[in-house]
């Protein structure tokens, strides 16, 4: 080593300079630019498979409001009562006249059974939902149940309020499929009822300027019905009875939830399975669906595509989407894009006129 580099140790000002030049101070510099790499890529990788730390809302309980969802539980009792009472035929009981109210009496017995049924799967799926956001620690509502008075339902479903972005992709899941699974529990046994328990009529021809309605029923009851009701021929149909609606409604609404897409049920389980991936099935489904209804002249359908455009057809990412989801939930996940090909109808009310 030449002399100049020690006698350049021995002034303090020079030290500095000598030892970043000399081989061993070439070294230390490289080993430790590539210290700081290792460190910067570490670091990265952890915020990635780390997304945040826990804070305040993660600790704090969470204050759920109890008002607004026990009004609207008890508006949707009356209004599912009030469609059971009138036969899901005459919808108008908003008439608040003498024989609306005559009606609602005496029909006390069908509006009970099938509000009482139906209530019960929409508050079995809402609370699968529910049970699974607080065993994952993910700020939820309570269930709010949506009355639709006017219609062959008496509710549009019902829904819970969660903090989605706090889930991880396996917690994502959980929450997804709970409620579908849990309301098909109860949707099953009582539609097998409905159809076993069910008059059969003759049908007749319709009369000129005369109509009829018909509720579509879903694939699984087509294939329920000649097993439960072998007597059923052509020339005779079921007539629908209150446990017999309340698990065609209970199947219309989770094969609804299903459909892969957006922030539906289906959307989540398909996000948690396919990861970005879902985004083509979603795709898929919104242009099928758009064709369908143009060439099908569904427009009944219409506002459910649009409110599913706007809120995007994509899932949102999870909070952690490496967390790995085993196979038991892939599987599981998989099959289960299958209930909208059993449960779900794209004709659920049919107005039929002379000649059909």
């Amino acid at each position: 080593m030449p002399t100049a580099f020690f006698e350049q140790l021995l002034h303090p000002e020079r030290r500095a300079a000598a030892l970043a030049s000399s081989p061993a101070g070439s070294y230390a510099r490289r080993m430790s630019q590539t210290s700081r790499a290792l460190t910067d890529e570490a670091s990265a990788n952890l915020e990635l498979r780390v997304p945040r730390y826990l804070d305040e809302a993660d600790l704090r309980s969470p204050q759920r409001r109890v008002v607004t969802p026990l009004v609207l539980f008890l508006a949707t009792c009356f209004t599912t009562y009030a469609t059971g009472a009138y036969n899901w035929k005459n919808l108008g009981f908003l008439t608040f006249d003498q024989a609306m109210f005559r009606q609602l009496i005496d029909g006390w017995q069908t509006g009970l059974t099938y509000m009482l049924a139906v209530m019960g799967i929409l508050l079995a799926h809402e609370m699968g939902h529910f049970l699974m956001t607080v065993r994952h620690a993910i700020r939820s509502s309570y269930p709010l149940f949506i009355p639709l008075p006017l219609t062959f339902t008496g509710t549009m479903g019902a829904v819970i309020v969660m903090e989605g972005s706090r889930a991880n992709r396996r917690q994502l899941f959980d929450i997804g499929i709970a409620g579908p699974l849990a309301g098909l529990v109860l949707a099953i046994p009582l539609i097998c009822l409905g159809i076993r328990q069910a008059d059969t009529v003759k049908v007749e021809p319709l009369k000129p300027n005369q109509f009829a309605v018909e509720f579509g029923d879903p694939l699984l009851v087509k294939l329920l019905t000649p097993v439960l009701r072998p007597d059923v021929g052509e020339d005779r149909r079921l007539e629908p009875n209150a446990l017999y609606m309340a698990g065609w409604v209970g199947l219309l609404i989770t094969g609804l939830n299903m459909l892969p897409i957006s922030q539906l049920d289906g959307g989540h389980v398909a996000y948690a399975v396919f990861g970005r991936n879902s985004r083509w099935i979603a795709r898929a489904l919104l242009m099928s669906a758009m064709a369908f209804i143009i060439v099908g002249e569904q427009y009944t359908w219409t506002l459910m595509v649009v409110v599913v455009t706007l809120l995007g057809i994509h899932h949102p990412p999870s909070a952690n989407d490496l967390v790995p989801m085993g196979w038991g939930r892939r599987v599981l996940g998989t099959l289960s894009l299958a209930i909208p090909i059993f449960c779900f109808t794209p004709y659920p009310l049919s107005i039929l006129t002379e000649g059909h």
